[in-house]
């Protein structure tokens, strides 16, 4: 139960550590990388929980 709990823990961190990250650059910058504002949470999404979350 601790195991689920810490990874739970982590795996939202890694999610808000990453929206954090790409809210930063300007539309500049996710363009040069692919992505669009609007993309933001599902990359983060896609990169915490895996491609089928």
């Amino acid at each position: 139960m601790l195991k689920s709990l810490a990874e739970r823990h982590a795996r939202y961190a890694a999610f808000r550590e990453t929206v954090s990250e790409l809210s930063e650059l300007s539309d500049r910058e996710l363009a040069d990388i692919g992505l669009s504002r609007t993309q933001i949470r599902s990359v983060a999404m896609e990169h915490a929980y895996g491609p089928c979350a």
